[in-house]
């Protein structure tokens, strides 16, 4: 069957407690929550701006930027993002993907997303869990729980959010407490990033330093497994990652979120059947 090996190193890394579960947007749009293409279009009728004012290729990052400039902060974005970027506990309840996603238990889950759907997944189904977003969770989250690191912030704290051209720009120095934390995890830990599209040069980015960082070190044969799963990925797509020492898992499900549904359920069922006997 297609990508058993793959699924194997995933459920022995489970099995180990060292695997990490990164997380992007799909996962929230799959549920219905808006895209970056929503969030650019709210920006710019805010700002009173149309489309080609800002040019075909303006990201929601340098978009964001502008605005910040215009309004002197980012507090009423936030506001609508916080408004329109949730859902109930019973539809994530109802959500597949989120289901599959607790039941994987990982260790850590690292998450780009804003949005507080994933801890509302871990409440709604019992599930403990720690939330990171600072150097002071990272000190204080309790051990032996599922920790969920908002990577670019969290709604809880608008000052940790990465938003603006600015506040990626400065990530770029890769030396912030959640990147040194990641570096760590990363080099000890099997990765799965999930809900990713590789037109998202940030996480194109994370995943070039890790591959220069392990180079760097002369011993990147003893790199730990690195996979990324894509609906429709491109051959472009999966030969430069390839390079990276990315491997990409392609789905075969009718859609992005099937594809990724039935993956994740051959993950869970592997994961049950070398489970030790209760």
């Amino acid at each position: 069957m297609a990508h058993d090996e793959h699924i194997s190193a995933i459920v022995t890394a489970l099995e180990r407690r060292q695997a990490i579960l990164f997380v992007g947007a799909g996962i929230s749009m799959n549920v219905g929550l808006p895209s970056w293409t929503c969030l650019i279009e709210h920006m710019l009728a805010d700002l009173d701006l149309a489309q080609s004012s800002m040019g075909r290729d303006a990201t929601y990052q340098e978009i964001a930027e502008y605005y910040r400039l215009k309004h002197g902060s980012l507090s009423r974005l936030v506001d609508w993002m916080k408004s329109e970027w949730q859902i109930s506990p019973e539809q994530l309840k109802n959500s597949e993907l989120h289901r599959l996603i607790v039941a994987l238990d990982f260790p850590l889950i690292y998450t780009t997303n804003y949005d507080a759907n994933l801890e509302l997944s871990y409440q709604a189904f019992g599930r403990p869990y720690a939330r990171i977003t600072s150097a002071k969770d990272i000190a204080t989250a309790t051990v032996g729980f599922t920790h969920i690191v908002k990577y670019h912030g969290d709604f809880s704290d608008p000052d940790t959010l990465v938003l603006t051209e600015s506040d990626y720009f400065d990530r770029l120095s890769f030396d912030a407490p959640l990147d040194i934390k990641f570096r760590s995890d990363a080099f000890a830990s099997t990765m799965l990033f999930v809900g990713y599209s590789m037109s998202d040069l940030n996480i194109r980015f994370l995943l070039h330093r890790l591959w220069s960082i392990w180079q760097q070190t002369g011993l990147d044969r003893h790199r730990p497994p690195l996979f990324l799963f894509m609906h429709e990925p491109s051959e472009v797509q999966t030969h430069v990652l390839k390079r990276w020492g990315v491997t990409v898992i392609s789905g075969d499900g009718e859609s992005s979120g099937d594809s990724l549904s039935r993956f994740l359920k051959r993950l869970v069922e592997q994961c049950s059947a070398v489970a030790p006997d209760q």
